[in-house]
C-alpha cells in the first residue's frame, strides 16, 4: 500500500516541476493605477502611498493541474521575498485557484473570498474593527485560497458556506489539488511562509483565520 508521504512525494513530480517559475516585478503603471481607484481598493487617505506598492506577476499551479500566471500587490519592503515564496509554493506543486487584484472585485474582501481568490493588498478596515487599519492595506497580509483555509469567529461562525466542509482541518486525500490546498501547521507551503518570518492566522488562539499570512 502506498503510504500518503509516498503519495505525496508521487504528486510533487508533476507539471510545474518541469516548467521554468516566471515572475516580475513592477512599479504601480498608471493602468494598475487606474483599475485599483476604479476597483476600490486603493484611494487618497489610505496608510501606504502608490509608491510604497509593486506589482507582482508570478507562475503557479491551478486547480486545473495547469501552469497560471496570477498577479497580487504587495508593500516594496516584501516584494522580493513574496516572489520567492510563490516560487517556493510552485516548485512544491502547491495548488493555488486564482490569483487576481481585489481591485477586479470592487476591493470587495466578501466577494474576492466567495471566488476563492487569493489576494494581498486591499484598503480596508480589518474585521470587527472599523478604527484599524488591516495590515492588507499597507500590502503585508497575504490570503491564500480562501475557501479551503476559512476565517473561524472566536464563536466559531465560517461565513463562507463552501468552507464549512474545511471546519476539521484535515488532509483527505493528498493527490487532489483542492485537498493539498489546505494548509496545516506542518504542511510545505505553511512553513514556506514562517520561514521567512510570516505570521500564520491559523496559529491564532481566539479566532482561526487558515488563509492568513502576516509580515509585521
Amino acid at each position: 500500500m502506498i503510504t500518503k508521504k509516498l503519495l505525496l512525494i508521487s504528486t510533487l513530480l508533476s507539471t510545474s516541476l518541469f516548467a521554468q517559475f516566471n515572475s516580475s516585478i513592477s512599479k504601480i503603471t498608471p493602468d494598475i493605477k487606474k483599475r485599483m481607484i476604479e476597483g476600490n481598493s486603493w484611494r487618497k487617505g489610505c496608510p501606504v502611498a502608490l509608491a510604497d506598492l509593486r506589482y507582482i506577476q508570478v507562475d503557479h499551479l491551478d486547480f486545473t493541474d495547469n501552469i497560471s500566471t496570477g498577479e497580487i500587490i504587495v508593500h516594496k519592503d516584501v516584494a522580493k521575498e513574496v516572489v520567492g515564496i510563490f516560487e517556493e509554493l510552485y516548485n512544491m506543486n502547491y495548488a493555488i485557484n486564482q490569483m487576481h487584484l481585489v481591485s477586479d472585485f470592487n476591493g470587495d474582501d466578501w466577494k474576492s473570498i466567495e471566488a476563492d481568490n487569493t489576494s494581498a493588498f486591499n484598503c480596508r478596515p480589518t474585521t470587527g474593527n472599523k478604527k484599524k487599519w488591516s495590515k492588507h492595506s499597507y500590502g503585508k497580509a497575504i490570503d491564500i485560497n480562501p475557501i479551503a483555509n476559512p476565517y473561524i469567529s472566536k464563536s466559531g461562525k465560517i461565513s463562507h458556506k463552501a468552507s464549512l466542509k474545511y471546519r476539521k482541518r484535515v488532509h483527505k486525500d493528498l493527490s487532489n489539488l483542492k485537498d493539498r490546498a489546505v494548509l496545516l501547521p506542518n504542511d510545505p507551503a505553511t512553513k514556506a511562509f514562517k520561514s521567512h518570518g510570516w505570521k500564520w492566522g491559523g496559529d491564532w488562539h481566539t479566532i482561526k483565520d487558515y488563509q492568513h499570512f502576516v509580515k509585521k
